[in-house]
Formats: structure tokens, sequence, C-alpha cells
């Protein structure tokens, strides 16, 4: 089902989420299933769960020849539950994001370039992967929501945060990478 996402300013998105205590019940694939059909109707990267008014730890993502994102590599189908995230190294890169829940806007936003996440799947199983370029940049900006934490909050130039028409007047969008 397609759930509503919460925009910007809604407090229910400052707020930090709840661990997942429970695996492979019928309520988690729900919320997923719910999660896929959300993000897949709007041509999302990714999506948490608290974008969707549910404050548990539960973040999905992946990018395959997506229309917002037209020349960044694949990025697998994932379910990242209870997710940990290690910098590896100190380098950052800024590049441009958007989001679901700040929709028609585009940011300037520093990131860490490789790090390595780890966490369960919907069964419990726990994996880990070490990542970097737009994939480690997709991961980064999902986890940011379960702390509460918006993008533009990480902005360092607001002159590099605007609405996409106003930024990029009459131009395609850039990627979001």
């Amino acid at each position: 089902m397609i759930r509503e996402v919460l925009r910007m300013g809604d407090p229910r998105l400052w707020q930090r989420s709840q661990e997942v205590k429970e695996f492979g019940t019928p309520q988690l694939y729900a919320l997923l299933a719910d999660m896929r059909d959300t993000m897949a109707h709007l041509n999302g990267a990714g999506l948490a769960a608290p974008q969707i008014a549910v404050g548990l730890r539960v973040v999905i993502f992946g990018v395959h020849a997506n229309p917002r994102y037209p020349d960044v590599e694949d990025v697998p189908d994932t379910v990242l539950i209870n997710p940990v995230l290690t910098p590896l190294g100190e380098e950052k890169e800024e590049g441009w994001e958007g989001c679901l829940s700040v929709p028609g806007m585009r940011g300037w936003v520093p990131r860490y370039t490789r790090l390595r996440y780890r966490g369960f799947d919907a069964l419990g199983t726990p994996f880990e992967r070490e990542v970097s370029g737009f994939h480690a940049r997709v991961v980064q900006h999902e986890v940011d929501h379960l702390d509460g934490m918006l993008y533009p909050m990480r902005i360092r130039d607001m002159t590099k945060f605007g609405f996409n028409e106003a930024l990029f007047p009459g131009q395609e969008l850039p990627q979001e990478d």
C-alpha cells in the first residue's frame, strides 16, 4: 500500500527511532511492503520508516535505472534494520541530495565517501557491506532519518540549497550524489 510521506516540519521526523526487536513477523513484512510500494511510486532511491510515520530503525534502498538518478551506479535493493555505520576514513565529498520528505528541493551535502554498514535483514540475519560513492551517500541519507536528521541540517553553504527550478532554471536536475 502506498503511504503518505511526512514532510519536513512534521515533528515525527525529528525523533530517534526505536530498535526492531522481533524479525520475520507479519507486521514487519507489511511495513516493508508498504515502504517498497511508496518508494517505487515516488521513484525514490530509499525510504526510512519514520518518513511514513513508523518510528522503527528500518530503511530500504536500491537504485536501478531510476529516472530521478539517471547517471548513478546501481545500488542493490537492500533492507537494513537496526543499522550501524562506520566511516572508513575521514574523507568526505559534497554532492546534491533530494528527499521525499523535502519535495522539490535540493541541497549540497557533505557525506563520508567510504563506509561500512552492518545491520539485519527482515529475517534477523546479520550482514555487513563496505561501500563507497553513491551507495555510501544513500545509506547515510536514509540512516540519518532514523536519528531525526534531514539532509538540510547537514548543508554547510545555504546558497546551495533551494527549489529545483530556482537552482537549475531550464536545466535537467543534477544527479543526487
